[in-house]
């Protein structure tokens, strides 16, 4: 038996606060500015599920039911999209994917008084494997950054950037957001916004406060002597790490680099900036940091995101339970 359909009007007591969209598509939009300007979502989580939208829209609009989405779609009508999902070969990563979009468009809706209910109660998210995130051990990720030895302004600004994102477990969106301001040599922090602009403020290691040292005394010289280039600029809203044309470096740029530097170093080419963030965490559990501070450091809201790591370090976990067990 199909569940009952959403009402798209809201009951007078919850009267939406702002004039309802005209269409399926300006629904999506609003959603998906709402995530960007009030939620502060990354370009790709925004991306993700703007594709996500589409999908269920050209699934509905092939079935002639374009016209009732969001408030007259019952949950029979997703379990056919969501199975077609699945008929199409698409991963159960991604369908679990687009099943939380749906979910957090629909709380918005409710949230707006677009609708009262929604037809994803009772819907299940598939079941995933969490896949072990890649790490290099602490040889690996010693070799990477000693390779880096040049004296040119490029190899100052890249050995920066890559002490910095193994030593402090930034996110390469935090790298690149990261600006002047935000820098406390003396004390050795830095100040990070992270998903959802939540800042944190993070220590910073001697070696990669050396490196960030060494790089702000040869940034200007990325503008090429430009006077109005971004290197130039010493104000606290300028970035940090810039490219070879004086403005702010980008993730693709870092992804580019780190490439580059593992090729030099002898290492597999196929790390990512995640994997020194993913690297920072686990040799910092290897070596005795409790968990809660770790998910602290990383900038996790929940603590089993941060218990992954956990299964990378099985010698470590060993070594505590030979200490603290009486039968060990």
């Amino acid at each position: 038996m199909n569940s009952p359909a959403v009402a798209l009007q809201a009951s007078p007591a919850a009267r939406p606060a702002h004039a309802a969209p005209h269409s399926p598509e300006a629904y999506a939009d609003v959603f998906l500015r709402y995530l960007r300007e009030e939620r502060g979502c990354s370009p790709h989580t925004i991306k993700a599920y703007g594709e996500d939208l589409a999908a269920l829209l050209r699934y509905l609009e092939t079935r002639g039911q374009g016209e009732r989405f969001p408030g007259q779609l019952d949950r029979l009508a997703l379990r056919g999209f969501l199975a077609e999902q699945n008929g199409k070969g698409f991963t159960k990563r991604t369908v679990a994917r687009r099943l939380s979009a749906l979910r957090s468009l629909y709380k918005f809706l409710r949230k707006r008084g677009y609708v009262e209910a929604s037809p994803l109660d009772g819907l299940r998210t598939p079941k995933l494997g969490r896949p072990l995130p890649k790490f290099l051990n602490e040889n690996d990720a010693q070799k990477l950054l000693d390779s880096i030895g040049g004296s040119a302004w490029l190899d100052v600004r890249d050995k920066a950037a890559l002490e910095l994102l193994y030593g402090a477990g930034v996110r390469v969106s935090e790298l690149v957001g990261l600006n002047l301001g935000e820098l406390d040599l003396e004390r050795g922090l830095v100040r990070v916004r992270g998903k959802g602009r939540k800042e944190r403020l993070l220590p910073v290691g001697r070696c990669a406060m050396q490196a960030l040292s060494a790089w702000l005394l040869r940034r200007e010289e990325a503008g090429a002597g430009r006077a109005n280039a971004a290197a130039a600029s010493r104000s606290p809203a300028s970035a940090v790490f810039v490219n070879r044309f004086g403005t702010r470096l980008d993730a693709r740029s870092v992804r580019r680099l780190l490439r580059k530097r593992l090729q030099a170093a002898g290492l597999p080419p196929d790390a990512t900036p995640h994997t020194l963030r993913h690297s920072y965490a686990t040799h910092l559990l290897d070596r005795g940091a409790d968990l809660r501070s770790v998910q602290e450091l990383l900038g996790h809201s929940s603590l089993s995101t941060t218990q992954v790591y956990t299964h990378l370090t099985p010698s470590r976990l060993k070594e505590i339970y030979e200490k603290a067990h009486p039968k060990a």
